[in-house]
């Protein structure tokens, strides 16, 4: 578990740093080469370097062990984090949308061609925060992390939506020097989007939804490498932070002592906690083989 925690901690301060270093090159960029939709995509990385923030804060708090007031630990406050961070892509696409429509209707420059260079070196660099973050938020199972990679990928497009519209405003010239801003409009809408891919898993695990499948049918697998178990029955699997509490029925024969099910039982949970180290806790129910499971 401290593995994981250190994992994501280590993968958000290389966040920060990324975007820290970025959102320089984009504004002075942006400023220099008369760029609007590179400086649109220089505030979005700034809003990333908060939220990251952020996610540092909800990963530490979220990984506080349990005590009286909260017996299931402090997992909640991951999705809660992940709440503000949309919040702030949010906020940051209608920022970027208001300042586009105003760039439209105003006339201005055309934007340096240097500006290409620098968003193609961008384009890549975000590319591989995005990979890096997205691996490490799947070896985690942190929810804060993989928002953090969202993060990337959304900076990835816009930058790239900023690409296209510099180079539509520099080959056709006069007249289309708005490309630019249009090209920044479109990256606001593609940023709302990805803040939806982001909310709603961090929804789902609020509301305990039922999306754990796969993960389900591995620890029933496991199970019926316990001796005495016959099969599983219900199996309830609830997400906390980067933590999963399990509740199962598994099946054993009727006509065992209560003290042999007890056995059983307790075997059966050091072996799934040992097999899953995401795995907080297990409550399990013993079940009587032909009995109505219902």
């Amino acid at each position: 578990m401290q593995d994981r925690t250190q994992k994501a901690v280590r993968a958000t301060y290389f966040s920060i740093a990324g975007n820290v270093l970025l959102a320089l090159i984009k504004a002075v960029t942006g400023i220099l080469g008369n760029s609007y939709a590179l400086i649109a995509d220089a505030i979005e990385s700034t809003t990333d370097i908060f939220s990251s923030f952020l996610a540092l804060l909800g990963i530490r708090y979220a990984n506080r062990p349990p005590d009286h007031n909260h017996p299931y630990g402090h997992g909640r406050a991951e999705p809660l984090i992940t709440f503000l961070i949309v919040l702030f892509l949010v906020g940051a696409a209608f920022g970027i949308a208001y300042q586009s429509i105003d760039h439209i209707r105003t006339p201005h420059e055309v934007p340096e061609s240097y500006t290409l260079v620098v968003l193609g070196l961008i384009i890549l660099l975000k590319e591989i925060f995005y990979r890096v973050m997205s691996r490490k938020g799947r070896e985690t199972r942190s929810s804060i992390v993989k928002a953090d990679a969202w993060h990337h990928r959304s900076d990835a497009i816009t930058s790239l939506s900023a690409f296209v519209g510099i180079s539509i405003a520099l080959i056709f010239g006069e007249g289309y020097e708005s490309a630019d801003d249009w090209a920044a409009l479109v990256a606001a809408v593609i940023i709302l989007y990805n803040a939806y891919r982001i909310f709603r898993p961090a929804l789902g695990e609020i509301m305990d939804e039922h999306t754990y499948h796969d993960f389900i049918e591995e620890i029933r697998a496991e199970s019926l490498k316990v001796e005495g178990i016959l099969d599983t029955e219900k199996c309830f699997v609830r997400k906390t932070g980067m933590n999963y509490f399990v509740d199962l029925h598994a099946i054993v024969k009727a006509d065992i002592p209560v003290l042999k099910g007890h056995e059983i039982s307790h075997e059966l949970k050091d072996h799934l906690l040992n097999q899953f180290p995401e795995i907080r806790d297990v409550l399990i129910h013993i079940e009587p083989e032909g009995a109505d499971h219902e």
